[in-house]
């Protein structure tokens, strides 16, 4: 049949050219955990119509984040895009393009990275940032590839408020790169030092701000201790709306900010693709990881622009590269950029506060249920709260009344942390601009019936 062209004489003649003696021995690098065995849980063929109707009674099941009251966060945030954005980033000028590996011909795509690498810098306070990168999280593994190059050591320290799926890829990262990532145990209250986990062999010092549990801390003394070890400071921000109410990770004294930039112009889309953000100072430029766009002027004086760098890339620098990621999220940053451009710095701030006030005003109505306490003493649109009983339980009655009441710990952490059992009872909330005072009073109504 036309799909399927090749015969199982065909395939045991291409199977013997490159020497291995059956499909599975293609995957024998695969850990066996990761293999799937069997088929999928899906009917083996249907016509066109049937796999319609089936696929869509199965997303039916779905409770879509922006047909109900939702206060999921947890490094994934629901925001308003404007329909301007979309409406621009489809026009077949820039849905169409890629990679400027003709970059003269390419003015349009190396203008709009030079402005978002602009707008990256200014927002965190940092000299030069790249043309983005995949997301966040592998962003942030990155920056550690990045500090241990230019530290020349090799020994992560991972905060236990960074988001554990992050922790988790620079881990990845560290067993098959050779270098060594501490991981400090989560700290759901913030009295996190990190300091005295900093010595003479630490390349860098990994800290998200606010962190996974919502708290928000002034990361200058930390900067000053890995300062006086030698080592680099990562900063991540999983939530870049925060940038607008905080102290700049820059100002703070970080050497890297690495920042997830979904918020920005890009829809929570069923976890992807997002964008991924990549600032340093300057002295640290040519470490950088990514692509970096730069301004300049012709032969007749007008302006212009060029692709400064481009180390990354393997099929450049080969095995010198700093990078072998292939590509940037370029769609997804034309979107941010679209988006930071509408809004501007004074709208930029606005969103931040507005963001801040529903968490404060949803975070008194949660305090004032019975059994339900608040951890955080500073945060910016997302905290913990403890409840009485289970979070996931908590979660699945809230979404039987059609709410979406927040991320349990117990889902992001699921192995049982030593000395603190009390992850199980925590509920990280998040309240955007998206959120209503009718979305607040019900979640806090629920809420109530739910724990007493």
């Amino acid at each position: 049949m036309r799909y399927l062209p090749l015969t199982p004489a065909d395939r045991t003649a291409m199977l013997a050219a490159i020497g291995v003696s059956s499909v599975d021995d293609l995957y024998r690098d695969v850990p066996k955990p990761a293999r799937r065995s069997g088929l999928v849980d899906l009917p083996p063929h249907m016509g066109e119509l049937e796999v319609e109707r089936r696929l869509g009674a199965m997303a039916a099941r779905n409770m879509a984040a922006g047909s109900v009251a939702s206060f999921l966060g947890a490094g994934a945030y629901r925001h308003h895009v404007p329909a301007s954005v979309d409406a621009l980033i489809q026009r077949g000028e820039f849905l169409t393009s890629y990679t400027p590996y003709q970059p003269e011909v390419a003015q349009g795509t190396l203008q709009y990275l030079f402005e978002f690498q602009t707008q990256v810098a200014l927002i965190t306070g940092m000299d030069v940032a790249n043309a983005s990168m995949y997301d966040g999280s592998t962003a942030c593994a990155e920056a550690v590839l990045m500090a241990n190059r230019t530290t020349k050591r090799s020994s992560a320290v991972l905060s236990g408020g960074l988001h554990p799926h992050y922790r988790a890829i620079v881990e990845t990262y560290a067993r098959y790169s050779g270098f060594e990532a501490k991981s400090v145990a989560p700290s759901p209250d913030g009295n996190e030092d990190l300091t005295s986990t900093i010595n003479a062999e630490s390349s860098c010092v990994v800290v998200q701000n606010p962190d996974v549990f919502g708290h928000v801390r002034d990361l200058r003394p930390l900067a000053e201790a890995c300062r006086k070890q030698g080592a680099l400071l990562v900063v991540v921000v999983t939530e870049v709306v925060s940038l607008g109410a905080l102290t700049s990770p820059g100002e703070m004294g970080a050497d890297i900010v690495v920042c997830e930039g979904q918020s920005i112009g890009n829809g929570l889309n069923f976890g992807g693709p997002y964008v991924g953000l990549f600032a340093t100072r300057e002295k640290y430029l040519r470490q950088m990881p990514g692509r970096l766009a730069g301004q300049t002027v012709d032969t007749d004086g007008r302006r212009g622009w060029v692709l400064t760098l481009s180390t990354r890339e393997q099929h450049i620098r080969r095995e010198k590269a700093t990078s072998n990621i292939c590509t940037n999220s370029g769609l997804c940053a034309l979107a941010f950029t679209i988006h930071m451009s509408l809004l501007g710095e004074v709208g930029f701030v606005q969103l931040a506060r507005l963001n801040h006030a529903h968490a404060v005003q949803l975070a008194d109505k949660l305090a004032g249920i019975s059994g339900v306490s608040v951890l955080n003493k500073a945060f910016f649109n997302e905290f913990t709260v403890k409840l009485p009983k289970p979070a996931a339980q908590v979660v699945e009655e809230l979404a039987k009344r059609r709410i979406l009441g927040g991320v349990p710990v117990s889902r992001l952490m699921p192995d049982p942390v030593p000395g603190q059992p009390e992850l199980a009872n925590l509920l990280l909330v998040a309240a955007t601009e998206t959120v209503t005072a009718e979305d607040m009073d019900a979640l806090a109504g629920a809420l109530k019936e739910i724990v007493r």
